[in-house]
């Protein structure tokens, strides 16, 4: 069986910057921001994605945004760096079950076997032909983040995955 679910709304920041920076926002946010490439960070209901050398995916409560815009950038002060909230531009899906890998797998050709992409593994990829962010939350959950605009059509290729390859 897969659950395919719309995850609640959620504060989100887009985050570039170098060492000295990460290592600020980190603090200011409550979560150190990972080194290591496509793992992610948890703590506090909060949690931190590598997306690149110098990227991250920063996700937290919905409704903290204001607050932790201000705390990180006045922990910033003249730090070279850029944060940017994209709360309104993205939303989350949740794919869970035993056959949620499957489901992915039928747009999307990343080895997800849990011995190359464990829990706590995410990347930026493609399902079908939307840009996802791609997050291993359990090893039988994965969470979707993607923009507004495409969470139809990623919706509609998991759930044709679900009827058609019978994964359901």
């Amino acid at each position: 069986m897969v659950r395919v679910t719309t995850l609640p709304p959620a504060t989100r920041f887009s985050v570039r910057g170098g060492d000295a920076a990460v290592e600020i926002i980190g603090r200011a946010f409550g979560v150190a921001l990972p080194r290591e490439a496509c793992r992610a960070a948890t703590g506090g209901g909060r949690a931190a994605l590598w997306l690149g050398p110098d990227e991250w995916l920063l996700i937290a409560p919905d409704g903290e945004g204001s607050s932790l815009m201000a705390t990180m950038g006045e922990a910033l002060g003249p730090e070279p760096a850029s944060l940017v909230e994209i709360s309104e531009r993205q939303v989350a899906i949740e794919v869970a079950g035993e056959k949620a890998a499957e489901a992915i797998n039928a747009f999307n050709a990343l080895d997800l076997d849990a011995h190359v992409f464990p829990v706590g593994m995410c990347t930026r990829t493609l399902l079908g032909k939307a840009e996802i962010v791609l997050w291993r939350t359990a090893p039988e959950i994965f969470r979707v983040e993607v923009w507004r605009s495409f969470a139809p059509y990623v919706q509609g290729c998991l759930g044709e995955a679900i009827r058609e390859y019978g994964v359901a």
